[in-house]
């Protein structure tokens, strides 16, 4: 196919009066003017945003667990209030979620999405007949909504550091290294079946991992695919970071950098609680801070040294995380603002080489989730896979909308939802703000939510 844009945002910056050529779901040539054939855009275009960071069966919780109780919440408690709602899920219950998860991503501007998948088993924690049963689901899911997935099947072995044995809340996270590693093997086997689907792992984190599982997923995962993306929880409360200390006498992204071998295909999440040597780890050994900023504010988690971290060309990637907020705009309007808000200062999160704050986030973002996700997507561009949005010029004329203000506008100054047009591998998924599942997967999803609360 063909599409033309007046205009486009392509890897080295705005562009005007272009075609791209779109051959098998990859740009193949960016022409200039409009190509006879060629299907006009409505408005601008900008790359498709990678989401990091999914718990999908986590959007159906979103809401349940914010009663007050006079200051004694926290993330641990939230966390036990979380458990007892998945005991109640199927892997039916699972798939109608994430479903209506991903067609909201798709409509809110992400056509990518790593999901961070530990609901391995049934209710009971017994096996199911087939290891990959819920694993299953969410390929469907993402099947079913036209999203790129990149599965992250979790490692889960204990509940602390100890190691300490799992708890009752944990029993369908839990497996051993050999049959985590049967249930990659699934997954790879899984992808192969489905449209733009790939698959790395989430050894969940340093107190749930013992350094010998974390060394035996890591090396059957990387023998399937050498460029397989390694995703971890690492240093999101202080509290898992004093435990770390307590029981290995190292801060946990320390520990990490210093008994496993990261590199690019490596995603730590939530780093929120990093000293300085650790923040210079993270950027020498190549790796990308997964952060997820109205789930870290909504759990009290802290607020990662974004500044700090982008002034030394860190590569960072964003992530809805629980749900809480389904919105890549909200994400990178959180980034900045919680820096604006500790600095006392404004656009913070530009640098000399692109001024504009908004526009470097998304292209930052979208360029680390791509490598977040070891996929062919994050800008558009020869070779590129065609993952990009179209924004509704009835929106943007409402705002500061000549090109160097269109990302600005678009990440701090919308008040409502911009994104008119999404493709996800030279494929339409969402035309006309509408995804042709959005009615029924929204009653099947609004069935399921009204049993849930009886």
């Amino acid at each position: 196919m063909k599409l033309y844009a007046e205009k486009v945002l392509l890897a080295d910056g705005w562009a005007q009066d272009k075609t791209l050529v779109i051959e098998n779901g990859i740009i193949s040539s960016i022409e200039s003017g409009c190509l006879e054939g060629a299907e006009r855009a409505a408005g601008p275009v900008i790359p498709g945003m990678v989401n990091c960071h999914s718990h999908a069966f986590q959007r159906a919780f979103a809401g349940f667990s914010e009663q007050g109780s006079e200051g004694k919440d926290s993330f641990w408690t939230w966390r036990n209030i979380m458990y007892k709602f998945l005991g109640q899920l199927t892997a039916e219950n699972a798939e109608v979620i994430a479903s209506q998860l991903y067609i909201e991503m798709l409509k809110m501007g992400y056509t990518r999405v790593a999901e961070f998948h530990y609901l391995h088993h049934d209710i009971d924690g017994e096996n199911y007949p087939e290891l990959a049963q819920m694993a299953k689901a969410i390929f469907n899911s993402a099947q079913t909504s036209g999203i790129g997935l990149t599965m992250l099947p979790v490692l889960y072995c204990f509940s602390g550091f100890g190691p300490l044995a799992p708890n009752e809340g944990q029993k369908r996270f839990i497996n051993s290294v050999d049959q985590f590693n049967r249930l990659v093997s699934d997954c790879f086997g899984l992808s192969a079946q489905y449209d733009n689907a790939n698959v790395g792992i989430a050894p969940h984190s340093l107190r749930a991992v013992d350094k010998e599982a974390l060394q035996q997923a890591v090396a059957h995962v990387r023998s399937l695919d050498n460029k397989a993306p390694v995703h971890i929880h690492i240093a999101e409360q202080q509290k898992e970071v004093n435990d770390c200390l307590a029981h290995y006498g190292q801060r946990p992204v320390q520990w990490l950098l210093d008994n496993m071998e990261l590199d690019q295909h490596w995603c730590l999440i939530h780093a929120t609680h990093i000293d300085e040597q650790e923040r210079k780890g993270i950027i020498n050994s190549k790796a990308i801070a997964g952060i997820c900023p109205t789930t870290e504010a909504n759990l009290g988690d802290g607020i990662f040294p974004t500044t700090e971290f982008l002034a030394e060309q860190g590569t960072f990637a964003i992530g809805s995380d629980s749900h809480i907020s389904v919105n890549p705009i909200e994400e990178l309007r959180w980034l900045e603002y919680a820096q604006r808000l500790i600095k006392q200062q404004r656009a913070i999160l530009a640098d000399e080489q692109q001024p504009s704050t908004g526009l470097n986030l998304w292209q930052r973002a979208a360029k680390g989730g791509a490598q977040s996700t070891n996929s062919n997507t994050g800008e558009l561009a020869l070779g590129k896979q065609a993952d990009l949005l179209v924004l509704d010029p009835q929106d943007t004329r409402l705002f500061a909308n000549s090109a160097h203000n269109i990302l600005d506008s678009l990440v701090f100054a919308s008040q409502k939802n911009p994104v008119r047009d999404v493709m996800v591998n030279g494929q339409w998924r969402v035309q006309n703000r509408q995804h042709e599942h959005e009615q029924a997967s929204a009653d099947a999803f609004a069935g399921l939510l009204a049993n849930l609360s009886g």
